[in-house]
């Protein structure tokens, strides 16, 4: 198979992951990777996207993006003046590298971001979801957390499927207590989400079957 899927700023490859056991070759650029490595069909590429885009190859089927939200979620907004133009300007640049590039590949896509100010300097979101919406295909992806999508490129956004007898979601993101990698708990992406965004708009299907061996 010489498809490709790309997800930028993705440091857990969550979001490849079931394209990845279906066979596509994924590749997860990040600043925060230290050196290219290989799991399975996923490479991790150590990539500075603040300076630039990967090329597009052309044989992108599917494109997701993750670009850092701390200076653009409105969740933050009574610390903006504090962080100044540079912390906003930058956030933005990073946001318009992933639309360009996705836009620039022609594939279906998605930019996630929580609710945020993009929605004031670009458009607002085409999607929103909370993770346990989901939750028929993670059963620990029982919690809240809104975050919306932009999406382009004949993106199918995948119909809820939550799961019976999980009682409340929690609000485990919030409640986070304070920790080195606490940014990086909070925008892992969802696996629910992940796998019923595959099943939903991979090319060539995806049906129950494969659906619970790759949640296994």
């Amino acid at each position: 198979m010489t498809e490709i899927v790309v997800s930028l700023f993705d440091l857990t490859g969550n979001m490849v992951r079931p394209w990845a056991d279906a066979g596509y070759d994924c590749f997860c650029y990040d600043i925060q990777h230290k050196r290219v490595r290989r799991d399975g069909r996923i490479t991790f590429v150590p990539f500075d996207l603040m300076r630039a885009a990967p090329a597009v190859i052309g044989d992108e089927v599917a494109v997701f993006a993750f670009p850092p939200c701390t200076d653009l979620a409105v969740s933050g907004a009574r610390w903006f003046k504090g962080k100044g133009l540079r912390a906003l300007a930058d956030s933005i640049h990073m946001f318009a590298t992933a639309a360009e590039f996705c836009e620039a590949t022609g594939a279906p896509y998605l930019i996630e971001n929580p609710v945020s100010t993009i929605s004031s300097y670009w458009r607002k979101p085409d999607h929103a979801f909370h993770p346990y919406e989901f939750t028929g295909f993670e059963l620990n992806d029982n919690y809240t957390k809104k975050t919306c999508l932009w999406t382009g490129g004949g993106f199918v956004m995948p119909a809820q499927r939550r799961a019976d007898g999980l009682g409340e979601p929690d609000n485990r993101i919030h409640a986070a207590p304070p920790s080195d990698d606490r940014a990086d708990f909070r925008s892992a992406t969802p696996m629910g989400f992940a796998r019923a965004v595959f099943q939903a708009n991979a090319p060539q299907g995806f049906d129950e079957q494969q659906m619970a061996g790759a949640a296994a």
